[in-house]
């Protein structure tokens, strides 16, 4: 984890400089909001900024939503003042910190945001046999494609081998493919030179240069644009990146991790990614297995989430019962370890007693696992399905496809993830297909549009 500190609170922040480097973190200072600028730009990078409530917080917020940096920041005071800490709050800042900081409270925020702290559980020989082979191939510079279904750990299994190589003490830098617009993208890994395009108000380091020396992940590269990925083969072979405005090669010193939930050799096919690409990438392909076929780590992922989330909400650790693990291993789990953990959660905060029984394992909106049937997106898109089918004698293919989208995603209130997970297609073709519709004059279901939290906990 980088933590940048922000403002005259160096002397204050002790405790907080403490706790972060005790956990592996480093430290740095900027004394104002345009340093702290300098300092992201320049490809150092924070996971995380605690800055001084004095400071114009929101200014700064949207000087790093101008420039496209995501950084969360927690505004820190020395005063208990509560108009400042709201301001703060409205402001951007993600948490106040009154100051000097209690231990505790620093120690939940900082673990908070590193997520590079989750663990990798397992018993089952299916995923042994992976960790395995990521063992042996971790202190490698081999590349290395993770494959696997949403929810499967893909980023904590590429923290596994970066954790476990000779370059464990130096960046982890993880860039979501599919989450940044293509647009942006090309900026966003190989950085840009002032002047390069409207909005590049100075040089910016990419992801590139920011993991020189250490790991770069590229989750969901599945996603990326056939252009970029020429870009991306040339920064693999050679390793030197060109940033977008710039004139002259950069050298990088990385390791290329990817992530897919996609068959990469049938894109190849369909022409969506670059064969050449695939090969470069595919070094070591470790093939993470559905949680359905690791039986055997169900209830050790279970035990695990259900003792981790009793401590982080203060409620007494209970193990479960017969029934609740007889219940946890009989269901599918379409969501897979992200799905697990939330229905864990869930039964953390709902169960009574001195156990954590069955009626506690229950779905997002509140029904007992074991006894729901359909999850209300699917219902519903099963449903929208059925009626748009009715009518195909005499339409095109494009018209049914059309309206197949558009009620799955009205069925899904807007959902994007979901739709598009329904209808079996990548995010970044249902965007485009809802950009064309909308330039079409078409509506569109905003993201939103309705209250979707009874679904969003399994995406």
């Amino acid at each position: 984890m980088r933590l940048l500190i922000v403002g005259s609170l160096k002397g204050q922040l002790t405790t907080a400089t403490k706790i972060a480097m005790e956990n592996g973190a480093t430290v740095t200072h900027a004394e104002d909001c345009e340093q702290s600028l300098k300092v992201l730009r320049n490809g150092k990078g924070a996971d995380l900024l605690l800055v001084d409530v004095a400071l114009d917080i929101r200014d700064l917020v949207m000087r790093l939503e101008a420039e496209h940096i995501h950084v969360p920041i927690v505004a820190c005071g020395i005063n208990s003042d509560a108009r400042a800490a709201v301001a703060a709050i409205h402001a951007g800042a993600k948490e106040y910190i009154p100051l000097p900081p209690d231990p505790e409270l620093i120690a939940a925020v900082i673990a908070a945001v590193a997520n590079d702290a989750r663990d990798l559980i397992y018993r089952d020989d299916a995923m042994a046999k992976v960790i395995k082979l990521a063992q042996q191939i971790a202190g490698s510079d081999a590349s290395v494609l993770i494959t696997g279904e949403s929810g499967t750990g893909k980023e904590v299994l590429a923290r596994y081998v970066h954790g476990r190589s000779q370059r464990a003490k130096r960046p982890f830098i993880s860039v979501n493919c599919a989450a940044i617009p293509e647009h942006l993208l090309e900026s966003e890994l190989f950085g840009h030179e002032k002047g390069a395009f409207t909005g590049a108000i100075a040089r910016r380091i990419g992801k590139f240069e920011e993991a020189t020396g250490g790991t770069l992940l590229l989750d969901e590269i599945s996603e990326m644009d056939v252009r970029l990925q020429s870009k991306l083969l040339r920064a693999i072979q050679e390793r030197v990146i060109d940033r977008v405005g710039g004139t002259r090669p950069v050298p990088v010193d990385i390791r290329i991790i990817a992530t897919s939930n996609r068959n990469l050799t049938e894109a190849v096919r369909e022409g969506s990614f670059r064969e050449d690409l695939l090969f470069r990438l595919n070094v070591v392909n470790l093939k993470l297995p559905a949680l359905r076929d690791r039986p055997a780590d169900v209830l050790e992922l279970a035990q695990h989430f259900a003792r981790k989330y009793a401590e982080a909400n203060g409620v007494p650790v209970r193990p479960l019962s017969a029934e609740a693990r007889r219940v946890l291993t009989a269901n599918r789990w379409q969501g897979n370890v992200r799905e697990l953990e939330n229905t864990i959660h869930r039964s953390v905060l709902m169960a009574s007693g001195d156990e954590i029984g069955a009626d506690a394992i229950l779905t997002p909106d509140g029904d007992r696992l074991d006894l729901a049937k359909t999850a209300p997106a699917v219902a519903h898109a099963t449903l929208a399905a059925e009626q748009v089918t009715r009518a195909l004698v005499g339409r095109t293919v494009a018209d049914v496809e059309r309206d197949l989208i558009l009620e799955t995603l009205k069925h899904c209130l807007g959902n994007r993830t979901h739709a598009a997970n329904i209808l079996g297609i990548s995010i970044r073709t249902l965007r485009n297909k809802l950009n064309e519709y909308a330039d079409g004059g078409l509506p569109i279901t905003p993201a939103g549009a309705g209250d979707y939290r009874n679904i969003a906990a399994s995406a």
